[in-house]
């Protein structure tokens, strides 16, 4: 199993930009780095036993952000993907109107499992070090369901 991973902090500052370039209807993808599952449970408990239990009713191998179905509404850009709204309204020239990016060719997919940029060892405990160095009060407990209610 792959997944992607994005700090918060990250996520927030990916969002911010994004609600600054949006033109409306857009989804905006950034492109993050991968991970095998396998990995991220070595790095975070090595000295855990780690038991593969297989897929699980519901579970995904890999996530896939672009499917290839929207390959052909999706550009390209340095660090996101913007896949662009079908609906007639929606203007494609209008998007890439001064801006370096270009359409993704037929049939383009970016999942977990194709990506080109995948966590080494050390850059998976550097972000595990970023989240336990965050204070405890803004971190959900680990009881189920978790309720977050805005101050």
């Amino acid at each position: 199993m792959t997944r992607f991973l994005i700090t918060l902090d990250q996520g927030v500052a990916f969002v911010l930009r994004c609600a600054e370039e949006m033109l409306g209807g857009e989804i905006f993808v950034p492109k993050i780095p991968s991970v095998r599952v396998t990995d991220l449970a070595r790095v975070i408990g090595p000295n855990c036993e780690h038991r593969v239990i297989g897929i699980r009713p519901g579970e995904k191998l890999h996530e896939v952000m672009v499917p290839e179905d929207d390959a052909r509404l999706t550009i390209e850009f340095k660090d996101h993907f913007v896949i662009q709204p079908s609906h007639s309204f929606w203007n494609h020239k209008d998007f890439l109107d001064g801006r370096a990016g270009q359409l993704c060719p037929e049939g383009f997919r970016y999942g977990s499992d194709n990506n080109d940029w995948w966590l080494k060892d050390a850059e998976i405990q550097e972000l595990v070090k970023q989240v336990e160095g965050k204070p405890l009060d803004i971190m959900p407990s680990p009881k189920e369901p978790t309720f977050i209610v805005g101050g």
